[in-house]
């Protein structure tokens, strides 16, 4: 769709219905940037190619959209996502862009981060292949300090067709008609933008492979309390990326929750620039969601393979117990069995180089199979703030490089 009338008023409206948590902006909301075009001699890309070293500072996990979610799977046409990050670690910025799951190329741009226009090979615009990724040049301006908040405005042109996405960041972001013409709408979605790397941190770089815990479930929007984000802040400069996926499992894949662990391995963790060290923590989702996985030797296995790949890629790997989820609706005494098999499992043999019991960061000394009461979010699987930080303290500092 190209035009100014109904059609747009149509989108726009449907933008309502992305996912939940998505509501009408208020008027106070800002508009996007104006759309600019590519100069007639494009400038050289800024920085040195080749020898600049790129450490992934935030990131997303995609998944491919559903008919749950009508955005992504609907595609955009002539719309400004603006994307709100706060980076774990600082320094000057780059941006990256992936297309995980699409089966057409997208043009993307023009693009601002912090204000400063962003080129792709000093052009405005560039296209994504469907499956690839794309990285800027290095964007202008003064390096940014750790924990700083971004704001990327990426246009796109469109139509772009079904949209490679991360359904829910726990952080406000907004849908944008450049034109001014109709309402800003959140969204706590992210199209197509997968990461935000730093040029010049020498602090540990640690991606979190993980599920909804990771992801920060438990903790209110825009809190920024989730455990890898607070991990981040216990250790200074540190770059931490999160790769948590809700409903993510270790071994299997979901039509809505995306590839399991196993099998994004090499996209979402070998691709990020810089890694150093990889936390392990999926599992909780084997068990619970059906079909689950009731044979404790099939999670281990599981386990020890993505370490194995990860120490081949000369990562260092930290692994997670299984969390208590009694009280969650799916829970049985037959799957705490299995959990408890595994978690002794992995106390007791050197899977991993480093392991962060979070099992025994938020179990009831009482009752065993539970969350602590008072790190309990209200559903008996997810933790709350409090719970988020007994996590992130569950990460000693000699586990990361």
């Amino acid at each position: 769709m190209t035009g100014r009338g109904p059609g747009r008023r149509g989108l726009l409206t449907g933008l309502a219905a992305l996912a939940a948590g998505t509501a009408t902006a208020t008027a106070t909301a800002t508009a996007a940037s104006a759309t600019t075009t590519a100069p007639a001699d494009p400038p050289a890309p800024t920085g040195t190619p080749g020898r600049d070293r790129w450490t992934a500072s935030w990131a997303t996990a995609q998944t491919a959209p559903t008919p749950a979610d009508p955005i992504a799977s609907g595609g955009v046409t002539d719309l400004t996502h603006r994307t709100v990050v706060r980076l774990s670690a600082g320094g000057r910025i780059r941006l990256r862009y992936g297309h995980a799951f699409g089966t057409a190329a997208v043009l993307v741009g023009p693009v601002t981060a912090g204000g400063h226009t962003v080129t792709f090979g000093g052009l405005p615009t560039a296209w994504l292949a469907a499956g690839a990724t794309l990285t800027s040049d290095p964007v202008p301006g003064p390096a940014l300090p750790a924990g700083a908040d971004l704001v990327i405005d990426t246009h796109l042109p469109g139509p772009t067709g079904p949209l490679s996405f991360h359904r829910n960041t726990h952080a406000t972001h907004w849908l944008l008609d450049p034109t001014g013409s109709a309402a800003p709408v959140r969204t706590s979605s992210v199209l197509l933008l997968r990461g935000v790397d730093v040029a010049g941190t020498a602090a540990p770089a640690v991606a979190v492979l993980g599920d909804s815990l990771a992801e920060g479930v438990g903790t209110p929007d825009d809190s920024h309390a989730g455990w890898t984000e607070l991990l981040a802040r216990r250790v200074p400069g540190a770059a931490v990326a999160n790769l948590g996926v809700s409903g993510n499992r270790l071994l299997l894949d979901d039509a809505r929750f995306g590839p399991g662990g196993q099998a994004r391995f090499d996209r979402d963790v070998l691709g990020l620039p810089g890694l150093r060290t990889l936390v392990l923590a999926l599992g909780v989702n084997d068990l619970q969601q059906p079909p689950a996985q009731t044979d404790p030797a099939r999670i281990l296995a599981g386990y020890a393979q993505l370490a194995l790949r990860a120490r081949d890629a000369g990562l260092h790997v930290v692994g997670a117990t299984i969390t208590p989820f009694e009280g969650w609706q799916r829970w049985t005494p037959a799957l705490e069995a299995v959990r408890n098999t595994v978690n002794t499992a992995l106390r007791t043999r050197p899977l991993f180089d480093a392991l962060a019991d979070f099992d025994a960061a938020l179990r009831d000394p009482d009752r065993p199979a539970r969350l602590l009461p008072a790190y309990d979010s209200g559903d008996g699987l997810h933790p709350d703030p409090a719970g988020h930080a007994a996590l992130a303290a569950a990460v000693h500092r000699p586990f990361l490089r």
